[in-house]
């Protein structure tokens, strides 16, 4: 999910049942027999489910190849060391005919999306350790790289405080107790070094299945940098309070950390809330269940 966008980007190319078939059997003839249902597109990509235990993830934009390249090079280097399910492609596909970007035949992970089946509060530590252990691995060299994600909060201040403005004339989501989050995250010390995060890590990227944390998707975000980015979803993902705690505590993150999460979480909120209002209406409702709980915990 880019960040400089006033409403979710318009396709590019058509993805469509028939352009599916095309490159599957020009490709990769061993799937072209399987059934083709698409089933949602988000910001930057159209998924397909392949038969009953594939997927295919294929951008509808220019912007979204390079997260698609990101995820065929490191997601099957990253899958074998993390706790959960993450999708590792299986195959690749490469632009053909009108379709011109690269494209990814992977694992379908079942589950829903979390904002949708939020899961159970006792999954607090279980995201507590996914995280813990994805950002103890070892930096490669010439890791992951991604401006959007490998900055410091301030650097999204101008363009995020335009869109709180507009929330706080339009709602009552920028309670008072949110800008202070949001302060308080601009000014706090960076007190960890930067290791590998996913990027991206709003309820509508992670499954559950039973109110269990089934697996995380949408990595293309994927780089180096602060791992309070990641650590926002506590705020996406869990409704009651002991659990936010529960979370934060089990990962064991300082108040530092703990401020700039909370500001990042603000950070996603505004974004999900302002561009879903004028278009997507799934999206703003996560954007302002985040908001909602980073008041409730901010005093």
């Amino acid at each position: 999910m880019t960040t400089d966008a006033l409403s979710t980007p318009p396709a590019e190319v058509e993805i469509d049942v028939a352009l599916i078939g095309s490159l599957l059997r020009a490709q990769h003839p061993d799937l072209a027999d399987m059934s083709i249902r698409i089933m949602e597109a988000g910001w930057d990509n159209v998924m397909v489910r392949l038969g009953d235990g594939l997927a295919l993830r294929l951008p509808r934009r220019a912007a979204a190849e390079p997260l698609i390249l990101n995820e065929q090079k490191w997601l099957p280097k990253l899958a074998p060391h993390l706790p959960l399910p993450i999708p590792s492609p299986l195959c690749i596909g490469t632009p053909q005919g009108d379709y011109p970007f690269h494209w990814s035949v992977l694992n379908w992970l079942p589950g829903r999306a979390a904002d949708q089946a939020p899961p159970d509060s006792t999954e607090a530590p279980v995201l507590a350790d996914f995280l813990r252990t994805l950002h103890a691995l070892p930096v490669p060299a010439n890791p992951p790289r991604n401006s959007h994600r490998d900055c410091p909060l301030s650097r999204k201040q101008v363009d995020t405080e335009r869109r709180m403005a507009t929330l706080k004339r339009e709602t009552d989501l920028i309670t008072p107790e949110v800008e202070r989050a949001w302060q308080d995250g601009l000014v706090a010390e960076i007190d960890l070094p930067k290791s590998l995060i996913a990027g991206d890590m709003h309820a509508r990227n992670i499954l559950t299945n039973g109110g269990k944390i089934s697996a995380i998707i949408d990595w293309g975000d994927m780089c180096v940098g602060d791992p309070a980015t990641d650590l926002a979803s506590v705020w996406a993902l869990f409704d009651d309070q002991n659990a936010r705690k529960t979370a934060l505590e089990a990962y064991g993150v300082t108040a530092p950390t703990a401020a700039r999460a909370k500001g990042w979480a603000v950070f996603f909120g505004v974004i999900l809330a302002e561009t879903g209002r004028k278009d997507t209406p799934r999206h703003a409702a996560m954007g302002e269940a985040t908001l909602r709980r980073v008041s409730g915990d901010t005093a």
